[in-house]
């Protein structure tokens, strides 16, 4: 980002956070007028005011070092963790005071058309309504610190059947687990890492894929858990490609050369933990004498890069072959493969870890990420052809999640019975 780009961010940044912290304090001021000591009244304001001030120049100045630096570091993961939490926390006050000043100002507005300018009186703040803001902002301020502390490894697994009229009859009943997103750089604790672990391997499936972004930056953050990822094994292999993180794109290198040498150094590490990593590139699957096409891609996404190629990877199969592809990003499948004229039966994405903040219930499911992709999460099908989109296994960026919880994805192959 350049100089100007940086300003304007930065400045968009202490704006947005002054404005919240001056509405939000509208109801903190209400409710202090229940204090009958009006020096306690302001000392609470003072209070307020250092605390909101402080972290709006926090922001600023930790997002300026990124700018200089080019650099996340440990201060900037708990900047965004705070960031996050205090925003959302803040904008769920802002509604309820909104929609007070919306009541108080059509009030006025006709109390002004009715008595004149010599009557009028602008209506003042209720004070429940300013308890009951903050009491409400309180569940995502709470869930925030559950989901840092607690949510990023509470694993689910999501279980899916899925049924094809051409699917080979050796192959009905056929499991598969994937896991997406893995983001190791971001775990400290190698018991949290385990535990999702455990259960990938208690689904016992007959295949394990992994669908991109091992790490955040660097090749070598895998190195202390290669050991337990290494226990993943399945009956007919354990298969991965490769997410736009794993490239390295994100950090400053030295050179050319550490970047590319940072690669191979990836690229190794799939060999060392017995995933063999797909690239442009299908294999057979083969059961009881027929089989299926095992398709991975490199990472393809609209705003991630284009590096896959599935014509490639589509080479050595026939129209025919019934064939699951592994594609990192869920845009691929609505860009190139839903459509495709070779039929891809069944695709394997992950990438928006459901923005690792949602709601997920039978009768309201969102998220903020449903409004870049229109497939961030679950199952989606298209004319009998099928995407899953993983949520993730890890967390990256904030260090917690909120009712999209981390998962691990089995699913059963079913033949339609005719």
């Amino acid at each position: 980002m350049n100089l100007l780009g940086a300003s304007i961010f930065l400045l968009a940044i202490l704006l947005f956070s002054t404005f919240l912290n001056w509405y939000v304090f509208q109801a903190v001021k209400t409710l202090s007028l229940t204090f009958d000591a009006e020096r306690h009244r302001n000392a609470l304001h003072i209070i307020y005011w250092l605390i909101f001030g402080g972290i709006s120049l926090w922001y600023v100045v930790t997002f300026l070092k990124v700018f200089i630096t080019g650099e996340f570091t440990l201060s900037t993961q708990t900047l965004l963790n705070v960031f996050l939490t205090v925003v959302v926390t803040q904008l769920v006050c802002v509604v309820f005071l909104f929609s007070e000043d919306i009541y108080r100002n059509i009030f006025a507005g006709l109390s002004y058309l009715k008595n004149g300018s010599e009557n009028f009186i602008f209506p003042s703040r209720k004070p429940w309504v300013s308890a009951t803001a903050v009491l409400v902002a309180m569940i995502p301020f709470f869930g925030f610190l559950y989901g840092m502390a607690f949510g990023k490894h509470n694993f689910k697994v999501h279980k899916e059947v899925l049924y094809f009229d051409d699917l080979p009859e050796a192959f009905d009943g056929f499991t598969i687990t994937q896991i997406s997103d893995i983001h190791i750089g971001s775990f400290k604790n190698p018991n949290h890492v385990q535990k999702g672990i455990d259960l990938v391997l208690e689904q016992q499936s007959d295949l394990f894929v992994f669908t991109g972004d091992l790490v955040n930056h660097r090749a070598d953050e895998i190195e202390p858990f290669i050991t337990q990822f290494s226990a993943i094994k399945a009956p007919y292999g354990q298969f991965s490609i490769i997410g736009n993180h794993d490239y390295g794109d994100y950090i400053p290198w030295p050179s050319k050369e550490a970047k590319e040498a940072n690669f191979e150094l990836f690229v190794s590490k799939h060999e060392k933990m017995g995933w063999r990593l797909l690239r442009d590139e299908s294999v057979r699957i083969e059961k009881d004498g027929q089989f299926l096409q095992l398709l991975g891609v490199e990472n393809w996404g609209v705003g991630f890069g284009a590096r896959g190629d599935l014509e490639q990877a589509l080479a050595q199969t026939d129209p025919d072959d019934f064939k699951i592809l592994l594609s990192h990003d869920p845009s691929h499948w609505d860009q190139q493969v839903k459509k495709h004229e070779n039929t891809i039966h069944l695709t394997l994405s992950g990438h928006t870890h459901g923005m690792q903040f949602g709601i997920e219930t039978p009768i309201i499911r969102w998220s903020p990420v449903q409004y870049r992709y229109p497939n961030w999460a679950g199952l989606a099908a298209y004319e009998g052809r099928y995407l899953y989109v993983n949520r993730g296994f890890g967390f990256h960026a904030f260090s917690g999640r909120v009712g999209i919880w981390p998962e691990i994805t089995v699913i059963e192959l079913r033949k339609k019975k005719s």
